[in-house]
């Protein structure tokens, strides 16, 4: 069956940030309208596809509206009929013309119009695994962002962008998340008695952004998972995502806010104390995005915990084939609109996939109340989702979960975290 796109618009819309984006509606068969919003990240990877044109959302606005007819008599549930429009229009390597935000809200929202017309969650629709529509889908484990620093924050707080909570004792995603909340609650009151000026101040995803150094802010995650009642390493496992384009100036990691400069083996063994002291499961871009030898050294040293490529790969199956050659990670995050298209993105996570280069679906900073991420994450056979904790737009997506939780064809319980 098909799902024939009729009538199609866009419109500027803005993120939890407050920024100005593009929201897109399909309508298939004259009547089953699907919209979708594209996010913006504020840590962005310098080979993703670029959000406008010109960085104006008036402009990305005027090609679409001059090409648009080219979506009409589309088959709305095939993402690769919808990248080939999107390619006729802009055939750029990162959408320069049309910009990545247009082809990221266009693909959605057929995707999303295509499930109301024909029926069918999305996850089925775009499953990597065929597989999975007999066997039964799986969902992953949310990945809780409870306390940021870096670009995701402000002055005074750590120079590290995210550090993470994950609930590996969780049978249930409702657990999980209620694991994941309870935790971000805690570490506010941890927090407030380090420092009794704090103004529970939180960052882009709702995480806290402390006047913190980078020590500190790990050791209080830590408190905060033992005084919500979890034990490290069989209840909650800790994780850490470095963001580490953006601390590197060329010839160190500047860790600015307190004075450090690191070279890149001292960041490496930085990383790998941290690992081992603090037994993360989860490190995400420990070296900056050009550094494949230096990931392939952490990923060799720590192959049994998440070493995961995300400014390293963006989304971009080019990338990860350089970083394939490298071994450099044996994890990827999956974000929608680094790649600009759902097709895209999808070909990414099944060449991941085939690897066995786990996937970790990802919001991004300036976000949405659009779920479409969940299903991506559960058609993906996503290990993990990073969708943050608190927040409308963050909540969104793990409420979503919670309904996907409820159909027939997801097998009870989560992904195994740890492979």
């Amino acid at each position: 069956m098909e799902a024939t796109i009729t009538a199609i618009k866009a419109r500027l819309c803005y993120n939890s940030r407050g920024q100005e984006s593009i929201e897109v509606d399909v309508v298939t068969d004259g009547k089953y309208i699907g919209r979708a919003s594209a996010p913006s990240g504020a840590s962005k990877g310098k080979y993703e596809a670029i959000g406008f044109p010109n960085n104006s959302v008036d402009d990305a606005l005027r090609v679409f509206n001059e090409n648009k007819n080219r979506f009409i008599g589309v088959d709305a549930s095939d993402p690769k009929a919808v990248y080939d429009v999107l390619r006729g229009i802009d055939d750029t390597p990162n959408y320069s013309i049309v910009g990545g935000s247009v082809a990221y809200a266009v693909s959605m929202a057929a995707i999303d119009s295509a499930s109301k017309a024909l029926d069918e969650p999305i996850f089925r629709l775009i499953s990597i695994d065929g597989r999975r529509k007999e066997k039964g889908y799986k969902l992953p484990y949310p990945l809780g962002n409870v306390l940021g620093g870096g670009a995701h924050a402000g002055p005074s707080t750590p120079d590290i962008q995210e550090y993470l909570v994950v609930p590996i004792g969780a049978k249930s995603i409702i657990t999980a998340i209620r694991m994941n909340v309870r935790v971000h609650r805690v570490l506010r009151d941890v927090l407030e008695r380090k420092d009794r000026y704090f103004t529970y101040g939180r960052g882009d995803e709702g995480a806290w952004a402390p006047r913190a150094s980078n020590m500190e802010a790990l050791e209080a995650v830590e408190q905060a998972c033992i005084e919500a009642g979890y034990s490290i390493g069989k209840d909650v496992a800790l994780g850490i995502d470095f963001a580490s384009s953006s601390l590197w100036d060329g010839n160190g990691y500047a860790y600015s806010r307190y004075g450090n400069r690191l070279s890149r083996e001292e960041q490496i063994e930085f990383v790998s104390n941290l690992i081992r002291d603090y037994r993360l499961i989860y490190v995400e871009d420990p070296l900056h995005e050009e550094d494949f030898s230096g990931m392939a050294e952490l990923t060799k040293r720590f192959s049994s915990i998440y070493i995961t490529g995300d400014d390293l790969l963006v989304t971009n199956t080019s990338r990860l084939r350089t970083a394939l050659e490298y071994k450099a990670c044996n994890s990827a995050i999956l974000k929608v609109n680094q790649a600009g298209s759902l097709y895209e993105a999808l070909l990414f996570a099944r060449e991941a996939d085939e690897h066995g280069i786990r996937l970790v679906t990802s919001h991004r900073s300036g976000e949405s109340t659009d779920a479409h991420i969940a299903h991506v994450a559960v058609a993906t056979c996503s290990k993990m989702i990073k969708a943050g904790v608190v927040g409308g737009e963050r909540i969104a997506k793990m409420n979503e979960l919670i309904r996907l939780e409820e159909l027939d064809t997801i097998v009870d319980g989560m992904v195994t975290p740890i492979v």
